[in-house]
């Protein structure tokens, strides 16, 4: 994820050399100190949650998104801060993922895309590899085999349906695929890709469709945001609809009544993040993206679509 101030807008790459001027360049080691704490502690709190097959590949996935950002920043000589990684080890994936400061305004589209695009495509030619290997590797079970156990579903996108189907063929009623700890990793680099690539404010998918869009991405954005609540409605109408008629009551039918409810948590931290960053993207050039990037641009926006999971994750009642 990253995070472009719109506050910080009209500070140059350059350091201030004025005479007599007291700012001197931070350097680069300087820079990368907390940063590297924060990702020891990130890659601690990961292996307490999951172990390492779980730990290595999910920080793999996320350090490939973030320097993907960090790298794209520095070949367009952005003043861009290295990736702090935010540990939680009390949460399902043992991290909330990363951010990346980026002071100055991004002069031009073509730079914005880049940057923006940088992180999830990187991140994804980690994490395809990695939920490949997982799902081969997980077995296929009965469901009656853990019954009575606390279990979670993990959401499904488009592609992560196609990539099951791909390796297990269709799959007997009555079963599922278990996934393991590094199935599980590459699970969560879909899910991350998909929260980052929503086309709004300052995510990945705003500064991908505001490269694309221009400033009608202002426009576009709010109704993104607005529309968030009616997809979390939706998604609970379509898991409590069958549930209803197949005679679940009482906490059974809360539990699917709940399926989409992240969109509603994230439709509150987005409110958040507008309020502080501000709702309209920081300007850029006039100039439109060049057509390789338009391409890039429409590309990663239908990655956004493939792996749209209307619901995160799912716990059945016991």
């Amino acid at each position: 994820m990253s995070d472009e101030r719109g506050a910080d807008q009209g500070v140059t790459d350059a350091p201030d050399e004025r005479e007599g001027s007291s700012a001197r360049p931070e350097s680069e080691l300087s820079r990368w100190r907390t940063p590297i704490v924060l990702l020891v502690l990130t890659f601690a709190s990961t292996l307490y949650v999951g172990g390492w097959t779980f730990a290595v590949p999910l920080m793999a996935i996320l350090f490939a998104h973030e320097m993907g950002h960090y790298i794209a920043g520095k070949l367009h000589k952005v003043d861009i801060s290295p990736p702090y990684f935010i540990p939680v080890p009390f949460f399902l994936l043992g991290t909330m993922g990363a951010v990346i400061r980026m002071r100055g305004a991004i002069k031009t589209r073509n730079a914005l895309l880049d940057i923006g695009a940088a992180g999830p495509l990187a991140g994804m030619v980690v994490a395809i590899p990695v939920l490949v290997y997982g799902l081969h590797t997980s077995p296929v079970e009965a469901l009656s085999a853990h019954a009575g156990e606390a279990i979670w579903v993990e959401g499904r996108n488009i592609l992560y349906v196609a990539i099951l189907y791909l390796l297990k063929g269709p799959i007997p009623a009555g079963h599922d695929v278990w996934i393991n700890p590094t199935a599980t990793a590459g699970w969560a680099g879909l899910l991350v890709t998909q929260i980052n690539l929503i086309p709004v404010g300052q995510l990945d998918g705003g500064h991908i469709a505001y490269a694309l869009f221009g400033k009608r991405q202002d426009r576009y954005s709010r109704l993104v945001h607005r529309a968030l609540p009616f997809v979390a409605l939706l998604v609970a109408v379509v898991y409590v609809v069958p549930a209803w008629q197949r005679g679940e009551r009482g906490d059974a039918l809360f539990g699917e009544a709940i399926a989409g409810a992240q969109w509603l948590v994230w439709w509150l931290v987005l409110s958040v993040m507008t309020r502080f960053a501000g709702a309209e993207h920081p300007p850029t050039g006039p100039e439109p993206l060049s057509r390789g990037r338009k391409a890039v641009a429409i590309g990663t926006l239908i990655l956004f679509v493939l792996l749209f999971m209307p619901s995160w994750i799912y716990v059945p009642d016991a």
